[in-house]
């Protein structure tokens, strides 16, 4: 038995990269073996153990064959006979089939630390066609690794297209697309994730909502980028490294996808437009609840964001009612920060000053401190007593707004 570093681990090591996970793989051993020495199998589909004492997951080296369509589409052979360099062989990228040994050498047969060095991100073999998966990871390491100047390699893009064109990226359940979309939306560049999928023409089938803003004209006076999937990048390279916030930047144009050619460049109802194509996305990705909620929020209510001191203070009551801002103050402040992002994301006005938001975090505040409790004590009940509170509360941010027009 042999055990060897693999993956990531190494990868990053050589990048001068923190390590946060290690993954190991076994050589010359059997799942009775390792579940003799205290190992704990984990799921059906392949041989993965954990470690009795680190919990760290050792995997015995395996070769793959295409039996069906999409992820799981494999048949495993997992023998005590499998080469290091045939378990290699399957990875998808060369700079992810590095492995070091119990001596810190390294075994890199298929020239991983040249890539490394030439930036590439290179598939290993012809192999890496059989799992459309790889796409979305491929698109996922480009925006992770693109401010250390990696690039997709031409042949893989090539070779991504290929798998595009052959229809295997549609066989990807949701599950998996979700994991991967929201893990690049935390990487450093994810507007990298998106050019790459675009490039090789998967956003055409994950995301065609999206797809659709790209080519569509906006207002020069307040888009000087023009392009509307250009801005939709902006401001997502403008929000911060948060999920919520850059899924619900993501999704917050969509409905300018939409607009009547006779209109543009205005998009006036692109807002509402867009709800139910944020909901579509949502129900075809199965997203968390909050995020859904959050990227409807922002799809709707952006241009009021935009517009705060131009609102009439029931205008602006009825935004924070319908946000849920006075029960769900965290995702308030949320749709707060991905409509500043969305109004950074604009070519020479990334730095712009923002004060609406704390113009409606303090009118949002104002509204939250009016309580029933004085207007019971008053006689108000039922629907009076929920009128007075509208009332009450609209008279707090009319206040609010004084002070922010003086």
């Amino acid at each position: 038995m042999k055990i060897y570093l693999v993956g990531g681990a190494v990868r990053d090591k050589l990048l001068n990269r923190t390590v946060t996970e290690r993954d190991w793989v076994v050589v010359g051993a059997d799942a009775a073996q390792m579940q003799n020495l205290g190992f704990s199998p984990v799921g059906k589909d392949f041989p993965v153990f954990l470690h009795p004492d680190t919990g760290e997951e050792y995997a015995l080296a395996r070769t793959e064959r295409k039996s069906g369509h999409g992820y799981g589409g494999f048949t495993v052979n997992a023998n005590a006979n499998i080469t290091l360099e045939e378990d290699l062989l399957r990875r998808d990228l060369t700079i992810n089939a590095i492995a070091e040994d119990k001596d810190r050498g390294l075994i890199d047969p298929y020239g991983g630390q040249q890539d490394l060095q030439a930036r590439q991100l290179r598939h290993v073999s012809p192999a890496f066609a059989e799992d459309p998966l790889r796409v979305l990871r491929v698109a996922r390491f480009a925006a992770r690794y693109h401010h250390l100047g990696f690039t997709v390699a031409p042949e893989t893009m090539q070779l991504m297209r290929q798998m595009v064109e052959a229809g295997e990226v549609e066989y990807l359940v949701a599950e998996r697309v979700w994991k991967e979309v929201s893990r690049a939306l935390t990487e450093p560049d994810p507007d990298v994730f998106i050019r790459v999928l675009r490039e090789c023409g998967a956003l055409t089938l994950l995301l065609p909502e999206l797809e659709q803003l790209f080519g569509v004209p906006q207002p020069a006076k307040h888009h000087p980028e023009i392009d509307t999937g250009d801005h939709v990048l902006m401001a997502l390279r403008a929000a911060p490294a948060e999920l919520p916030l850059r899924f619900a930047v993501l999704l917050h144009d969509l409905g300018k996808g939409l607009t009547p050619e006779e209109i543009l460049p205005s998009h006036h109802g692109h807002e509402s437009a867009g709800v139910p194509l944020v909901r579509a996305v949502c129900e075809r990705w199965r997203t968390p609840k909050e995020l859904t909620a959050l990227a409807i929020g922002v799809c709707e209510y952006h241009l009021h964001c935009h517009k705060a001191f131009e609102l009439r203070p029931q205008t602006i009551m009825k935004m924070i009612r319908s946000l849920d801002a006075l029960r769900r103050p965290h995702r308030f402040e949320n749709f707060l920060r991905a409509c500043e992002a969305d109004a950074r994301g604009r070519k020479g006005l990334e730095n712009r000053d923002y004060p609406q938001v704390n113009f409606l975090r303090a009118a949002r505040e104002a509204a939250a401190a009016v309580t029933a409790k004085v207007l019971i004590a008053q006689g108000y009940e039922g629907i009076k007593l929920g009128q007075a509170l509208d009332r009450e509360r609209i008279k707090a941010i009319a206040k609010v707004k004084s002070k922010y027009s003086a």
